[in-house]
């Protein structure tokens, strides 16, 4: 078991988002930044007849901004720092003012559009959730702004039972940085005693939700890259092996606490 143990009644449950509300996928991430750096050269991602040297021009820029994210990714793991894409780009020489910038943010958007989708279990378990009288919110490291990640609630008709979300590109840290999980609790108006974090990831979404009293649920369905692992002496409170499962997981914790 974790910090708490199953005595107390939990309030709320708190989730991540990628690999956990979106099924893991498989992605392609150099090409993410050739779709977008090609776009700012207006340049058609996959015609070969472009002259050579504006595509090199546009894949240099794509290399750019490729190791400016890792280089965040990097600086999150080791010292739990945040990033947003808007600093990326940054990072990456890339003039917001640039008259294709939005276009090319738009394409960049296009390109992750179908591995954003909502997985098909999370709207019957917070309905599930908020019928036992729990909050549910989302905690998730992420470079995108808030106003994107509530536009793809949205779409798959699960933002009308979100009770509060934490994006860590718009604080300054990440997961598992212990104020990132204090202010997702305070997000939902919950102690982090009687608040449950669900996440497909051992250092992230169990260790760090345990050193501030949450229990943590490990959905153990991503095949997370070995880069992107952080070794970790942590156990969950409990797995679910679907999302489906949390539901019946707080059911039981809630009966054995009255």
């Amino acid at each position: 078991m974790g910090a708490t143990g199953p005595g107390r009644p939990v309030d709320a449950v708190v989730f991540d988002w990628g690999g956990t509300l979106t099924p893991w996928h498989e992605v392609d991430l150099p090409q993410q930044w050739r779709v977008f750096a090609r776009e700012v050269h207006g340049l058609p991602v996959d015609d070969p007849r472009m002259p050579v040297e504006e595509i090199a021009e546009a894949d240099s820029l794509a290399l750019r901004l490729g190791e400016a994210e890792d280089r965040a990714w990097k600086r999150g793991r080791e010292s739990h720092e945040s990033a947003s894409i808007a600093a990326i780009l940054d990072e990456a020489g890339v003039d917001p003012a640039h008259d294709r910038h939005h276009l090319a943010l738009a394409a960049y958007q296009r390109f992750w559009e179908p591995h954003t989708h909502t997985d098909p279990q999370v709207r019957p378990l917070w309905q599930a959730l908020q019928a036992m009288g729990v909050r549910v919110g989302v905690l998730s490291n992420t470079i995108w702004t808030r106003e994107y990640h509530r536009e793809v609630f949205a779409r798959d008709g699960v933002l009308d039972l979100l009770d509060g979300d934490v994006y860590s590109s718009e604080i300054h840290v990440v997961k598992p940085h212990r104020e990132a999980f204090l202010l997702a609790c305070e997000a939902v108006g919950v102690a982090p005693e009687r608040a449950v974090y669900v996440g497909d990831r051992v250092f992230e979404d169990v260790y760090g939700p345990q050193q501030v009293g949450m229990r943590a649920v490990l959905v153990p369905h991503s095949d997370i890259p070995e880069s992107q692992r952080v070794a970790v002496e942590a156990q969950p409170d409990a797995v679910a092996h679907e999302l489906i499962d949390v539901a019946e997981i707080v059911d039981r914790w809630n009966s054995a606490a009255l």
